[in-house]
């Protein structure tokens, strides 16, 4: 999808894995560009990676006596915590998000608001209080586990709580028929392919480059490793239209776009990782208790690309 095309509110909420009213809310808001023709709405390719390179940006923990002032100054637009505010946060692109966020909305009344920041960098920022909830989805190659080993890490000294969203198949974006015979992680060390990447931070990204460190392949000469975009949907398209020969992504995406298949190579967790401390906050137990419903569950048993066997499940208690 070239990024002078037209897009529709539905290409966009396809693309942020969102409800297409949310696309008309964010415009509302002024956090995402539009135009008119006719009194059709559309937005360009270009507007859509710049809101998601917004929702990224986070302001970092100040480092000098100046940083703390201007931060002080500024603190009414900065998140509080959740013993202070109804509102939260919770990271992640995922539609199940989208789904528990207007639950969260609709059923309890707390307003939820979304950052579309990778895993990595949630975790860092729910260190550094700036989130609420963070979900994770990082394979660490030395334990063959899934978060934990980030969680431990990211945030030192912080007692967490992991509970289990989903179940996922991560795997390659090919052409469609598969003209390149591509089959496994060992193809990134081959010399006539190019590939698309996912952002530093985005769980994908990682578990290429965990599965690169194994097989001792030098990430910097494969060709199209340094070029990024910001979305499992986006790299999809990419292969799909050519521009590329292979991409890192989730299969449920794989079933929506046209001219791609799929290789399914490893099954990843999808977790919600939020403070211990908050775990009696009204946003975290009302998390917990639709996750938990019957009825949360039901959205998702008929969705390809998901397994939700332990959704709700406590994981761990770091």
């Amino acid at each position: 999808m070239e990024n002078n095309q037209a897009l529709t509110a539905q290409d966009v909420a396809n693309i942020l894995k969102i409800a297409k009213n949310t696309v008309y809310e964010l415009i509302k808001r002024g956090e995402l560009n539009s135009y008119k023709v006719g009194r059709k709405v559309r937005f360009t390719q270009d507007d859509v990676e710049e809101y998601i390179r917004r929702s990224k940006t986070i302001q970092p923990l100040p480092e000098t006596v100046e940083a703390v002032q201007t931060v002080q100054n500024d603190a009414k637009d900065l998140p509080r915590p959740l013993s202070t505010t109804g509102d939260f946060i919770i990271c992640g692109q995922d539609l199940m998000l989208d789904v528990l966020s207007s639950q969260v909305e609709h059923f309890q009344g707390i307003r939820t608001l979304r950052s579309y920041i990778g895993s990595y960098n949630a975790l860092v920022n729910l260190y550094q209080g700036n989130i609420q909830v963070a979900t994770a989805h990082l394979w660490d190659s030395d334990s063959d586990t899934y978060n934990i080993p980030y969680v431990r890490r990211l945030l030192p000294g912080i007692p967490t709580v992991v509970v289990n969203l989903a179940y996922r198949m991560q795997g390659l974006y090919v052409k469609k028929g598969n003209p390149k015979k591509i089959s496994g992680w060992e193809d990134f060390g081959r010399d006539d392919l190019v590939m698309i990447n996912r952002e530093k931070g985005a769980g994908s990204r990682i578990l290429l480059d965990e599965h690169l460190r194994q097989l001792e392949i030098d990430a910097q000469k494969i060709e199209g490793y340094s070029r990024e975009s910001q979305s499992h949907f986006a790299v999809a398209s990419i292969v799909s239209r050519g521009g590329a020969d292979l991409a890192v992504g989730q299969e449920k995406v794989a079933l929506q776009m046209k001219n791609i298949d799929f290789i399914p190579l490893q099954k990843e967790r999808y977790d919600l990782v939020f403070k211990k401390s908050d775990l009696n906050a009204p946003a975290i137990k009302a998390i917990l208790e639709i996750i938990r419903s019957d009825e949360y569950k039901m959205e998702f048993e008929g969705i390809a690309g998901y397994d939700i066997s332990e959704m709700g499940n406590v994981i761990a208690e770091l």
